[in-house]
């Protein structure tokens, strides 16, 4: 139960779409969404393809408690092998598409080859077509979400669709669903734009059963109350959002600036949650106008925010002064901070834009952040740029290449390299502050040293998502841990790592286990599917589709010499905050954390382990 039992496969060269069963034997092993389908691609694609060739596949998967009644169970994730890092790529993404493609009756869509015209993909409880996608090519996701729905007379459909960024190669493009919501980062839309498959247009209402209905209403009922009752999950993200965290960051000296250079933002006041609030001299209103909450969802954090009417980037974009998605703490980090900006109205409305176009904005923002910099020392020039000041601090340059990133146009083209491709070919490949290729999101890992782990060691590259150790060492969730030290970081990361394998392959969202523990997520779990999923055997699962994913990308070509950080945060000190004169200690906790993993000093998983973990 919980699981759909069906996966639909869409061979994109042939035009063809067919049903086929789900691997109950795998599904037992690696739960849903990002694990189950983490273990059908490396099956099904050669580790060392080209992330942009037919060859490649991608793959939209739901989790089996996603279309529940459990709390955020509206998740969905996209895996591919990246086409920003060539690693393993998984990104999840929340908003309604989640719930309907697992009410229109299938845990996965494995989508293959290459169509050779712009093609979407029609599905109806179960009835599955491709359509010709030729009037919505060369537009945004927002127009080709709305134009869909129209064509069909459903405004009920959920759509998930590339935009022009995708479509023209953007290393960073996205898949954007529900208008403001994103499988955001790695590429994934690129991957989607060289299949030349636009959207994926879904309704269901097929409903999805559980294995134990009784018991799961109970577990789901207890796991809510926990939700409700937490000051995080329960009022801080609520009212504030993500965006709480931007002052918060910033006064314990983490909140990397100006391309890392710095570890703290004179400016971070003026792009944070509270100035979101605050209402404006111009018309008393606010930036920020309400929360939003995406299926399922009892906590709502997301924002719908608005620009002042006459801030110079929408006097003439008219479309721009309506509501639309807010800036959420990372985007406000690196559309800000990173760049030296704190103009929130320039912030926004650039937000907008990664929206409007689908490309992710933490690599967007870090990218130009490191343009910046070469620009300030004359490695780039007006000349390379079309004539934009590419200055720290400047807004205008901001926003001017948003919209250019977004069509893949001027130098808007070259941001879209990504910040590691960008800087190799200006000679100075030390500028990108990413891992495997991909752009660091909010945290400095001299002033958070779990972070610096999580980084050089995450399977996607350089990602949050994958063990947010900031609960801990700053929140002190679920045991406080000081961030300036090393010590005992390399089994916190582990356990952070594993932990969020399980809630992204049930179909959860992260946030919860800001109020959740295992403790709370494992009887939901075993309530709805069959089998044993007790904490131990949820915990096993996450370890085993980690090492799963270290498999892929050791194939690939990956070594243990992708487990690091740029030389600035390993040898540059923090210049200010509570970590000043401190680098990054993944010299002393790398080592320990491969032990702790069971893998060799190299990084490889021995065979002891992978026996161990079932691989």
């Amino acid at each position: 139960m919980a699981w759909a039992r069906k996966i639909l496969r869409v061979n994109l060269t042939n035009g063809t779409c067919a049903d086929e069963p789900l691997n109950m034997e795998w599904a037992q092993k690696y739960l849903g969404q990002r694990g189950l389908a983490t273990k059908y691609l490396t099956e099904e694609i050669d580790p060392k393809v080209d992330p942009l060739s037919p060859d490649n596949k991608m793959i939209m998967a739901t989790g089996p408690l996603t279309g529940t009644c459990a709390s955020t169970a509206g998740r969905y994730s996209v895996i591919t092998k990246g086409a920003l890092t060539g690693a393993i790529a998984c990104s999840n993404s929340g908003g309604f598409f989640g719930n309907e493609m697992k009410n229109a009756g299938y845990d996965m869509i494995i989508f293959e080859g290459k169509s050779p015209k712009p093609v979407y993909l029609l599905v109806q409880n179960g009835s599955s077509q491709l359509l010709d996608a030729a009037e919505y090519w060369g537009t945004s996701c927002w127009n080709t979400e709305e134009s869909i729905k129209e064509k069909h007379g459903d405004q009920l459909l959920r759509v998930a669709s590339i935009g022009v960024s995708g479509e023209k190669g953007v290393k960073f493009a996205c898949i954007v669903n529900d208008m403001d919501r994103a499988a955001g980062r790695s590429g994934v839309g690129t991957v989607m734009g060289s299949k030349n498959l636009k959207a994926v247009a879904v309704r269901g209402s097929i409903g999805v059963r559980v294995n134990d209905a009784n018991k799961f209403l109970t577990a789901v009922a207890a796991g809510k109350a926990v939700l409700a009752e937490n000051a995080v999950t329960g009022q801080g993200l609520p009212a504030f959002g993500t965006q709480v965290l931007m002052n918060v960051i910033n006064e314990t000296g983490a909140l990397p600036t100006r391309n890392h250079r710095d570890t703290q933002f004179e400016g971070a006041n003026n792009i944070s949650a509270e100035a979101m609030a605050e209402p404006r001299p111009s018309d008393g209103k606010p930036n920020l106008l309400t929360n939003a909450a995406c299926f399922g969802c009892t906590i709502a954090c997301g924002r719908v925010s608005t620009i002042e009417r006459d801030h110079y980037t929408v006097k003439d974009r008219p479309e721009y002064h309506i509501a639309s998605g807010g800036l959420e703490y990372e985007a406000a980090w690196a559309l800000g901070a990173a760049t030296g900006v704190d103009d929130i109205n320039a912030l926004t409305f650039a937000n907008f834009i990664c929206n409007e176009q689908g490309f992710d904005p933490i690599s967007f923002g870090a990218t130009i952040g490191a343009a910046m910099e070469m620009f300030e020392d004359g490695t780039i020039t007006t000349e390379q740029t079309g004539g934009i000041e590419l200055k720290f601090g400047c807004a205008e340059a901001l926003t001017t290449l948003a919209e250019q990133c977004g069509k893949a146009e001027g130098f808007g083209a070259e941001i879209g390299l990504g910040s590691k491709l960008l800087c190799e070919k200006y000679g100075r490949p030390e500028l990108s502050m990413s891992v495997k290729g991909q752009e660091f999101p909010a945290y400095d890992s001299r002033g958070i040293q779990g972070m610096g782990l999580t980084y050089a060691t995450s399977n996607r590259g350089a990602c949050h998502l994958r063990s947010y150790t900031v609960a801990s060492e700053i929140l002190g969730i679920p045991e406080k841990t000081d961030p300036l030290e090393t010590d005992g970081k390399a089994g916190l990361v582990m356990a952070f790592q594993d932990a969020t394998a399980v809630v992204d392959s049930a179909g959860l969202c992260i946030f919860t286990t800001f109020a959740w523990s295992m403790d709370d997520i494992a009887p939901q779990i075993d309530a709805a599917c069959e089998g044993d999923w007790s904490v131990e055997s949820c915990m096993a699962a996450g370890e085993r589709i980690w090492n799963l994913e270290r498999k892929f990308n050791l194939d690939a070509g990956f070594t243990n010499k992708d487990d690091t950080l740029p030389a600035r945060l390993l040898k540059d000190a923090a210049k200010s905050g509570p970590a000043k004169g401190k680098v990054s200690g993944l010299d002393k906790m790398l080592p320990e954390y491969y032990a702790a993993r069971g893998w060799t000093k190299d990084g490889i998983p021995s065979n002891e382990t992978l026996n161990r973990v079932a691989l």
